[in-house]
């Protein structure tokens, strides 16, 4: 097959995914909603008005419609050719019915805020069971036909059982291994629960078991954190995760944990002695 024709044949399966797209029903998150054209009734003596408003709403429209096709395109070829990021569904004895609800949102606003990058993750919902209250949920607040149509991977499986171990590695703030620098090459697992739900150790211990690699992101070495746990919620975890893929640069990333739970970065003198004081730098610019 000639570079042409795979490029033909490329498009025509990205086409295919993004096509399913529906824009009917977004998330409450989604800045980029249509807006509903009707137009004005209009009078003799507002007929100015009323046309430049009806011209305005008409290039609104027409700006979120190509707008919106082009983040679904951008989305389905993510998916053929994207770096794949799971979010683990192993979770759902350890929470409520509340806490999974809560769960659910992030993980709406995680799909939001994935579809509208400039180069989206392939998010793929592992260990899914489809009689769990994860995915009673998921139906419930997106609708049968649009959760069909969502630019996501969703299944029954294990993670360890679609991607290569040694790609995986599990994020979670109890590691005791930082996360250096983004690697392209990994496969990067977040656990799908929320901050109340989460018992200490818990998804290290699961990563343990399955004799995979952890990481935390760097917040002490960048942050004069407060105290308390240094757990974020799902949808900060993949803005921090996408900007860090895109930049590179942790000082740009970090930029969305809640300024309430620090005091704001280390300057680079403090940075540069705090890792002296710690020991050797862990972190890779």
């Amino acid at each position: 097959m000639s570079s042409a024709q795979q490029r033909r044949f490329s498009n025509s399966c990205a086409e295919e995914l993004w096509s399913k797209y529906k824009v009917d029903k977004m998330t409450d998150c989604d800045q980029l909603r249509l807006i509903p054209f009707s137009p004005p009734k209009k009078c003799e003596e507002e007929g100015n008005q009323d046309e430049h408003k009806l011209k305005n709403t008409m290039f609104l429209q027409y700006w979120n419609r190509s707008l919106d096709k082009l983040l679904g395109w951008r989305t389905a070829q993510a998916m053929r050719f994207g770096q794949p990021i799971v979010f683990d569904f192993s979770y759902a004895s350890n929470m409520s019915r509340k806490e999974i609800e809560n769960t659910v949102s992030q993980l709406m606003e995680v799909e939001g805020w994935n579809r509208r990058a400039t180069e989206p993750f392939h998010l793929h919902f592992c260990n899914l069971q489809p009689d769990s209250h994860y995915k009673k949920e998921l139906l419930k607040r997106y609708g049968a036909e649009t959760w069909d149509r969502l630019l996501i991977t969703s299944t029954e499986q294990h993670y360890i059982d679609v991607f290569p171990r040694e790609q995986l590695v599990y994020l979670t703030a109890d590691s005791p291994n930082i996360l250096r620098s983004f690697d392209h090459s990994k496969v990067y697992i977040i656990g799908a629960l929320v901050d109340k739900s989460i018992h200490s150790g818990l998804s290290l211990a699961n990563a343990k078991r399955l004799k995979l690699a952890t990481a935390r992101l760097p917040l002490d070495e960048f942050l004069h954190w407060e105290l308390g746990a240094k757990n974020l919620t799902l949808d900060q975890m993949i803005r921090i995760m996408l900007t860090i893929k895109d930049t590179g640069k942790w000082e740009e990333a970090l930029q969305f944990v809640p300024k309430r739970k620090h005091d704001g970065f280390y300057q680079r003198g403090s940075l540069h002695q705090s890792r002296q004081h710690k020991g050797p730098s862990l972190i890779k610019h």
